[in-house]
């Protein structure tokens, strides 16, 4: 009963609660610049390493350790290159309107030991773990050659440059008893095992989309639902968590399909989570996650429901998990169960690529028979202005205190990488 008083609580408004305790860590750390991009013309960047994009503290090792995982690089998308750059789309873009650029396309995706230091208010870099092909050689976070559903990389002078069939944008973050990591994937969407060194040893991608991937230089394999290829780009899966031992993983797509089409992702609720036996290759679960509605984040409403996104998920206990629902400037926090009603769809006609309306189109769910997962709200940043925006990694401390990064873009907007600590969130 106390439980449950508890949680109607969080969800009242006009109920004092005890306010969380938060503990703001930063770094000046030199090792952390990247340098200076000038565009001819335009704008000087000055980049730092991006390390927040996911966080994972590894139950066992010492309390002020963390891993941390950059996203693909320093990237800009056309429709803001002006604001960034500088120069106008038409001009660093016109090769194509609809690309990204990339100032430094030689930047590899990196895996990032961490030390919190908070009687000091800051944090330190000790490890970067590239990731790499079998081979060794460092990876890209260019776009893969999906043909027809991904963006063409342009580089700082608005040429185009190939796609490669190698490169992760590296997103969600497990670390296993063994040293070795899962990492979520945004482009194809996948989940890719790398060794503990940093060489990935497979990358599990939508069924039937293998073939894609030739010339890798690791093994792809199918393996997830076909239709997680109808993505929206850049909406992929951003969010991983998983048993201790790495024997089950959950993984969560940031958006909905764009199933049939981008207007159906455009206006829809419900996005999937999976449940993954990497032992044998296998989705065993899937179950519905409905976005809240973009005015109620407080920071930043808006009109647009495809503006809130999924970027991080942390594993509680069985049956529990911890999910991040964002928008660019409010960040909630929500607890799942997957024992408590939810309907699970794994293998039924919502996985059919056939199937009207979609589950994307079907945003309340009457006459589905489905039952998506009810959401406990745990901690909203609108209730707290000392936290950063855009906040994408999570990981649980000892003593239930939650270590929460944002995601800095490698300061091409200014941002710097800052780590909030949080007391008194989770009972």
């Amino acid at each position: 009963m106390r439980r449950l008083l508890l949680a109607t609580c969080l969800l009242l408004p006009g109920i004092a609660q005890a306010r969380p305790e938060v503990t703001i860590l930063s770094n000046d750390d030199p090792g952390l610049r990247m340098g200076q991009v000038r565009f001819a013309g335009g704008k000087t960047l000055d980049l730092r390493l991006g390390i927040g994009s996911a966080a994972y503290h590894r139950p066992g090792d010492p309390a002020d350790i963390v891993y941390t995982l950059s996203d693909r690089g320093p990237n800009i998308a056309c429709g803001d290159a002006r604001e960034i750059t500088g120069l106008a789309a038409d001009r660093i873009c016109a090769a194509d309107a609809r690309g990204r650029i990339y100032p430094r396309p030689d930047y590899a995706p990196t895996l990032y030991g961490v030390q919190l230091l908070p009687e000091q208010k800051r944090f330190r870099v000790f490890e970067a773990l590239a990731l790499k092909t079998q081979d060794g050689r460092p990876i890209t976070g260019l776009t893969n050659p999906l043909k027809g559903r991904t963006e063409q990389p342009l580089d700082g002078e608005g040429r185009k440059l190939d796609h490669d069939p190698s490169a992760i944008d590296a997103e969600g973050l497990l670390r296993l008893p063994d040293g070795s990591f899962w990492v979520g994937e945004e482009n194809a969407p996948s989940l890719v095992h790398v060794g503990a060194e940093g060489r990935i040893l497979r990358r599990i991608v939508p069924a039937g989309t293998a073939g894609e991937f030739a010339g890798a230089g690791y093994e792809v394999l199918d393996g997830l639902p076909a239709l997680l290829a109808r993505r929206q780009s850049n909406r992929g899966i951003e969010s991983v968590a998983g048993t201790p031992d790495g024997a089950t993983l959950y993984a969560i797509l940031q958006n909905p399909l764009a199933n049939p089409d981008a207007a159906a992702y455009r206006d829809a609720r419900n996005t999937r989570l999976l449940r993954y036996d990497p032992a044998t290759n296998t989705v065993t679960g899937e179950w519905v996650y409905q976005l809240d509605d973009p005015q109620s984040f407080r920071n930043d409403p808006s009109n647009k429901q495809n503006n809130p996104r999924i970027s991080e998920m942390s594993w509680l206990a069985p049956g529990r998990l911890m999910v991040l629902e964002r928008t660019e400037k409010t960040t909630k926090l929500y607890e799942v169960r997957l024992d408590q009603g939810a309907t699970n769809i794994a293998g039924t006609r919502w996985d059919d690529a056939a199937t009207r309306p979609t589950l994307e189109q079907s945003n309340d769910l009457v006459g589905t028979g489905i039952t998506p997962l009810a959401k406990r709200l745990l901690l909203d940043s609108a209730d707290h202005p000392e936290l950063p925006a855009k906040i994408e990694g999570i990981a649980l401390l000892q003593g239930g205190t939650l270590m929460l990064i944002n995601d800095d873009d490698f300061g091409i907007t200014g941002e710097r990488t800052r780590i909030a600590l949080v007391k008194g969130v989770l009972d």
